[in-house]
């Protein structure tokens, strides 16, 4: 039987090269691709896939929303996140909301062909590490790295004032004004219930 695959990523680099990988690897495998979420959507709700493989960081992406939404087209179809952003921070949160598998792109050809595999013939793919931090989660009844709960521009600002950066050098980095660094660093404030910097280089030391 023909298997259907979907890769959603805004690289042609990257889509064509997966697209070889994959094909010389897996039989009979039909690829097909998007580069933003609207086309993935249309789609999505015109062919019946086997695999999606989904980068989060694409144009009308949503975060975690996105693995939500392509469940609620085809309940069945599996979902392997392939991003550049590192298994540790991000692979809970895209697991916990429904994704199949997370993988960074940084992965070797013999993982990739491992964790696709996996995934068709088991129904999932979840890294020992990530298995744990979402078990201990379970058991705690609380998301054991807060930063998880951070969306992937929170994170950045994260990272950038953990560096030493100010409002002005995020904004400059960012493309951003200098307003939204305050609206991003109150969200961030609020959402990990700390009250200065001090704290926050504290948690993000804590779980890196």
């Amino acid at each position: 039987m023909v298997k259907k695959f979907l890769i959603i990523d805004d690289h042609l680099v990257v889509r064509t090269g997966v697209s070889i990988l994959l094909k010389e690897k897996i039989e009979d495998l039909q690829i097909f691709n998007a580069e933003n979420f609207f086309e993935a959507i249309n789609m999505l709700r015109k062919q019946v896939f086997d695999l999606v493989i989904l980068d989060i960081n694409i144009p009308g992406g949503k975060n975690t929303e996105m693995i939500q939404e392509i469940k609620i087209i085809q309940p069945t179809v599996k979902v392997l996140v392939f991003s550049a952003y590192e298994e540790e921070q991000y692979a809970s949160r895209y697991i916990i909301s429904g994704a199949n598998g997370y993988l960074n792109k940084l992965c070797s050809e013999e993982k990739m062909i491992t964790v696709v595999t996996s995934i068709l013939e088991t129904g999932k793919y979840i890294p020992t590490e990530i298995a744990l931090q979402i078990a201990n989660a379970g058991l705690n009844k609380k998301v054991v790295n807060p930063l998880v709960n951070l969306s992937k521009r929170e994170f950045e600002i994260v990272e950038l004032l953990v560096n030493g950066n100010g409002n002005l050098e995020i904004c400059n980095k960012l493309n951003i004004h200098m307003s939204t660094v305050s609206t991003y660093k109150v969200r961030v404030f609020e959402k990990l219930k700390i009250n200065n910097l001090v704290e926050l280089i504290d948690i993000y030391k804590s779980y890196n």
